[in-house]
């Protein structure tokens, strides 16, 4: 995910000063472990956005270094906050507005918080329990699988809170491993996951089978954000269920698959699956056998998507519906991807082989794409192909995910259904 945006624009690192002077300000009496912020973050800290970037800090007391907790105080000595100290590209990440420590105790209450709003039925065993600054714990996702966790943290500044949250997990519901991913979210090249450590249970990485509105999915927990299930995009599965019978469906860059398995299970007539990597379409298929799925007479494509879509515009072969659910940025065999620059590109591709009066699902968790830039790219395509597209839905993540309106950052899945 990228920085956030508000309407067209960017939420800049630090922004004219507004605190109306260069010299240092001075710390209370007193004060020790603290940061001092300029204006213009302490007004973005006042709307609840909790990150405080590195040319926004005016002072320090003594020593800080990352992963330290430190108080938040503006440039006239109000207290906005507790936060961990960070060398990254965020400076401070802020878990309370409040004095008072960041702690066990506090670290226990905010994650029983964070699982008392969630309410996710026996036939959804997947979904996420604690997202980030969305939950009041910058920088923290745990995701569950069944009666498995993983953790990933966005900075190694944070790893001092990992045991805290182990410990609280297991004392609020029955679990059988806790897994760390250590790759972070916002790293951009995901195309060499990092297997993670066990931290509680029994060190035997293994798939497990999940479900999510009773189909069952194999993931691996150790793999974190890279498990092999989605559930950010488990609403639009599930809205898209009556529309799949009798439908010819082609799911692009399709990871493992679950759109695939949705489709099939639902009655599609034929679903073809497109993923650049063999080890995708393997686990694929291995969903289709956990739902009791024929591989026949569906087609499994361990391929470029570009290339695929080539090849079926020179067969002739059209689709009823279209998943075009891309990476943010990925590295193929002719190059780098950027959904930021090839979105279009790819959506004119999949135009080109869509039935007449055909929908297409284009979806994108790029933060730094705002609504504006996401119409603009699919707009692009339409006019290049010759093909009017009408909304028919907009996806939004479940409510497991939730977003913070003081952080417009965590509104990032732009996902629409269009007929063409």
């Amino acid at each position: 995910m990228g920085r956030p945006y508000r309407g067209n624009g960017k939420r800049a690192s630090g922004g004219k000063r507004k605190d109306g002077g260069n010299a240092r300000p001075r710390f209370p009496d007193g004060v020790v472990d603290a940061v001092m912020v300029n204006g213009y973050s302490t007004e973005w800290l006042g709307k609840g956005f909790d990150w405080v970037y590195p040319n926004e800090i005016v002072n320090k007391t003594g020593a800080t270094k990352s992963g330290d907790v430190v108080s938040i105080l503006s440039r006239d000595g109000r207290h906005l906050g507790t936060g961990v100290s960070s060398d990254g590209k965020v400076a401070v990440r802020r878990f309370r507005t409040t004095p008072g420590p960041l702690d066990e105790a506090f670290i226990t209450e905010a994650l029983r918080h964070a699982y008392d709003r969630r309410l996710c039925d026996d036939d959804t065993t997947a979904w996420r329990w604690v997202h980030g600054e969305n939950d009041d714990m910058p920088g923290v996702r745990i995701d569950v699988w069944g009666s498995h966790v993983s953790i990933a943290i966005d900075h190694p500044s944070l790893q001092f809170l990992v045991p805290w949250l182990v410990k609280a997990m297991c004392s609020i519901r029955e679990i059988e491993t806790v897994w760390q991913n250590h790759r972070p979210e916002h790293n951009e090249d995901r195309s060499a996951p990092e297997e993670g450590v066990c931290l509680y249970g029994e060190d035997t990485p293994r798939d497990v089978i999940v479900l999510e509105h009773g189909l069952r999915y194999l993931v691996r927990p150790e793999m974190g954000l890279d498990a092999g299930l989605y559930p950010d995009m488990r609403d639009l599965r599930a809205w898209l269920r009556p529309y799949w019978k009798g439908r010819r469906v082609l799911n692009t860059f399709a990871y493992t698959g679950a759109f695939s398995v949705a489709a099939a299970a639902n009655g599609a007539a034929k679903v073809d699956t497109v993923d650049l990597a063999t080890t995708a379409i393997s686990r694929c298929k291995a969903n289709f056998s956990a739902n009791e799925l024929s591989l026949e007479p569906h087609g499994f494509w361990a391929e470029d998507t570009f290339s695929a879509l080539d090849r079926f515009r020179r067969a002739g072969e059209f689709f009823d519906l279209i998943v075009l659910d891309p990476p943010s940025f990925a590295r193929g065999p002719k190059g780098i991807w950027s959904v930021e620059k090839d979105l279009s590109r790819v959506v004119a591709g999949c135009l080109r082989v869509l039935a007449e009066g055909g929908w297409i699902l284009v979806a994108t968790n790029q933060g730094s794409m705002s609504p504006w830039e996401f119409q603009k790219h699919i707009q692009t395509a339409s006019l290049k192909v010759g093909r009017r597209l009408r909304l028919i839905h907009q996806g939004s993540t479940p409510h497991d995910i939730p977003a913070a309106l003081g952080f417009p950052e965590s509104r990032y899945l732009k996902a629409w259904v269009l007929e063409g």
